[in-house]
């Protein structure tokens, strides 16, 4: 029988991905920020963003030399946004430490904000074909159905026994194709729900198959119940123009615009309260609210409802036109209930 490798590098060169946008000129660049996209968020969707993305910031210099705002709007619907202030932050350092030239070194690599031992891996794989293990969720998922391998998600004896089962299976050479076959295996066949067995090129000793106990592996986390948390929202307009202001760098939606925020849990002060002493703060002139509908948007940790209040005032000196801020940094929850209104 071939080796593992063997098997997954034949299967690629058959049904792999190989024109994907960031595979047609593959560069350490390009590869970076493909990769941070792929965090999390499905292919289909990123393709898109990484397109327009590439557009505006074909190189390191044009990323870190760019506002920060409109890094943050070319990323405003992708979520998980630390991803993209990181990504900044990244570009600047290599510009200013790296004569803007991604590094090379596995070292200087990982210590870039917002890049782990297995991105750093498949980006210098991927990029310039060096061998490196890498072991993103798709990998985690292969190799725990196939060894057998138990533990909770991400806890360290867990990700212990991954990490020195996928470099045994890294093979020699090669090292580009089989960083890429084997997080394809991940994302094709070895899916979450409904894999697909029948085809798969390592089912014939795949120990969660011949045990029947692929739902079990990977293993799953301890079940939580998600915290809801609740919060007012201040939709503020004068008819024109929309008051909006920019969230701290820390927390949820860092770096971006938003509406005004009324915790809903404030010490037990009465929103009004809160809402009025936002009105002389900013010197507003008051003249009608209404309640609006409730959003829910739900995170990796919690769930928000939003209670949006639409305020009309007097007049706004530092307000946004819709048309101004339809090219802005908006968390895509907030931009639905700017939609809701205009």
């Amino acid at each position: 029988m071939q080796s593992f490798s063997q098997r997954i590098l034949a299967w690629y060169e058959l049904h792999g991905r190989k024109h994907l946008p960031w595979q047609k000129t593959p560069t350490a660049y390009s590869t970076w920020v493909s990769e941070i996209m792929l965090q999390q968020t499905q292919v289909t969707t990123v393709i898109p963003y990484f397109n327009r993305f590439m557009m505006r910031f074909p190189n390191v210099v044009t990323l870190a030399n760019a506002d920060t705002d409109e890094v943050l709007s070319h990323w405003a619907g992708l979520g998980y946004y630390s991803r993209a202030r990181n990504l900044h932050k990244a570009s600047q350092i290599i510009r200013d430490q790296h004569s803007a030239i991604f590094p090379d070194d596995f070292s200087h690599v990982i210590k870039l904000p917002g890049i782990g031992k297995s991105t750093a891996g498949a980006i210098l794989s991927l990029s310039l074909n060096k061998r490196h293990v890498i072991l993103d969720g798709n990998v985690k998922r292969v190799l725990s159905r196939h060894q057998l391998i138990n533990g909770i998600p991400n806890q360290s004896k867990t990700l212990e026994k991954q990490w020195l089962i996928a470099k045994s299976f890294t093979p020699k050479n090669h090292f580009k194709k089989y960083t890429q076959a084997i997080m394809d295996m991940g994302a094709i066949i070895c899916t979450k729900s409904k894999p697909k067995c029948n085809t798969c090129p390592i089912s014939t000793d795949c120990g969660a198959l011949k045990t029947n106990q692929i739902k079990e592996y990977p293993n799953k986390k301890p079940k939580k119940k998600i915290p809801e948390k609740h919060t007012t929202m201040l939709i503020i307009t004068d008819g024109s123009y929309y008051y909006l202001e920019k969230r701290p760098n820390q927390g949820i939606w860092g770096g971006m615009w938003s509406l005004p925020e009324i915790p809903n849990n404030n010490m037990g002060e009465n929103p009004e309260t809160l809402i009025n002493q936002f009105f002389k703060r900013k010197s507003l002139i008051f003249l009608a609210q209404k309640e609006q509908k409730t959003f829910k948007h739900t995170f990796s940790h919690y769930r928000l409802h939003i209670s949006p209040i639409l305020i009309h005032v007097e007049h706004l000196n530092n307000g946004f036109s819709p048309k101004k801020y339809a090219d802005m940094a908006l968390p895509t929850p907030i931009r639905k209930i700017l939609d809701s209104v205009c």
